[in-house]
């Protein structure tokens, strides 16, 4: 009996280490994609009627992996974003594309970061008195009325120094007195049941993750807080720099979408590196106000005649309510489509509970036709069937992912 408890185990230990050598945990090359509870949460809360009757017709599966699906960050509503265990929740949740959010650091090196200086609020660097040291605002308690202040940024430290650091949930408690109230300020509809200490991701790390997951990549050039040229670092060689590390390792740039706010960026790649340029997501946030979403809707010919081919707005622009109450395509979606542009949509699944405030921002121009949860599928369905659009980002891939299978997207 010890011999074959002994024997068992090895090979337990063989087989595990195994997997662990393939990248981490429960990386088989045949993935059994899980959607988890929350799917059939927001079908069960919608109202009556087709699409959801649609939906419950698909509960059973298979599901599969989606290129509709893009993992904004990995799966942020529950883990530490752009770290190791974030991005393998995105790939089981059936995300066909994931996203790093590119950043630099001191010696200019690349890291996945959704901001050039929030590592005060998604990692624990404050609790490294040496790293935090080198912050560009360090911190300061909570005094009065007078909120807390900090900032660090990834140009703050190297890329050594960076990956000793644990990701945890974004967030802050602004009238923290002490390091450990202000990281204690995770919003009210995530968790930190799995904010443990996320295992940080370098952007050289992100690609050979999903490369051998055989997946596709949309990192995001973030927008520098910095001054640049940064130490002689310009913001040329900073947008190369994230396309080289495709090139480096052969990877096809049709597996490769890169994104910016700056339409600069996104006009570098189309010039200097058009297999990449042809595929560039301009992430638009000229819509935020009404007066930037008419002359954003009025640009799209021009971005079009410029060799733009994917626009990428927050999707409560992308729709509007008519006059009967109905959720419709809006302006500057239908100006898209006209273009023969490609829509992008970004980002499912940050809004908290949509009964309160209508889901806010990302629901802004429909709040008033909406009351529950489940009628995020609600104005899904009226982005994947009437907008049309490529794919959507989402903090919690499978809620996506249910979605695509159903319809076969």
């Amino acid at each position: 009996m010890y011999t074959v408890l002994v024997s068992g185990l090895l090979f337990g230990l063989a087989s595990g280490a195994a997997v662990k050598r393939g990248g981490g945990y429960g990386y088989h090359k045949s993935l059994n994609v899980q959607v988890g509870v929350r799917p059939y949460y927001l079908v069960d809360d919608m109202d009556e009627g087709r699409l959801k009757h649609a939906l419950q017709r698909c509960s059973e599966g298979p599901f599969k992996p989606s290129d509709f699906v893009i993992a904004h960050r990995g799966a942020p509503l529950q883990f530490p974003e752009h770290t190791l265990e974030s991005y393998t929740a995105a790939r089981r949740q059936g995300a066909g594309i994931i996203e790093c959010d590119v950043a630099f650091t001191k010696d200019k090196k690349l890291v996945c970061r959704h901001d050039q200086c929030d590592l005060h609020t998604t990692t624990d660097i404050l609790k490294h008195p040496e790293l935090a040291a080198k912050c560009t605002t360090p911190f300061t308690p909570a005094s009065g009325t007078s909120p807390a202040t900090v900032q660090c940024c990834t140009s703050d430290i190297t890329q050594a120094e960076f990956k000793s650091l644990c990701g945890k949930m974004d967030g802050f408690n602004p009238n923290g007195t002490t390091v450990e109230e202000y990281m204690d300020g995770t919003p009210y509809f995530r968790t930190d049941l799995y904010s443990t200490c996320g295992t940080v991701q370098t952007h050289d790390e992100y690609i050979d993750l999903v490369n051998g997951w055989g997946l596709k990549f949309t990192p995001e050039l973030k927008t520098p807080k910095v001054e640049m040229p940064f130490d002689g670092y310009t913001q040329e060689q900073y947008a190369q720099d994230m396309i080289n590390a495709y090139k480096k390792r052969g990877i096809s740039p049709k597996r490769v979408f890169p994104q910016s706010f700056l339409p600069d960026d996104i006009f570098y790649w189309i010039d200097k590196e058009p297999a990449f340029g042809k595929q560039a997501v301009y992430l638009d946030e000229r819509v935020d106000t009404p007066e930037g979403y008419e002359n954003a809707t009025a640009s799209i010919p021009a971005l079009a005649r410029r060799g733009v081919k994917i626009l990428a707005p927050a999707f409560f622009a992308l729709t509007k309510v008519d006059a009967n109450g109905k959720i419709v395509p809006s302006e500057y979606a239908i100006a898209a489509k006209k273009a023969r542009m490609d829509i992008i949509g970004w980002s499912f699944e940050r809004s908290g509970w949509l009964s309160i405030d209508g889901g806010g921002y990302y629901y802004d121009y429909v709040k008033e036709v909406i009351n529950n949860d489940g009628d995020m599928y609600t104005v899904l369905d009226v982005l994947a069937q009437q907008v049309k659009i490529k794919g959507m980002f989402s903090d919690w891939p499978a809620t996506l992912t249910y979605y695509a299978n159903c319809f076969g997207l």
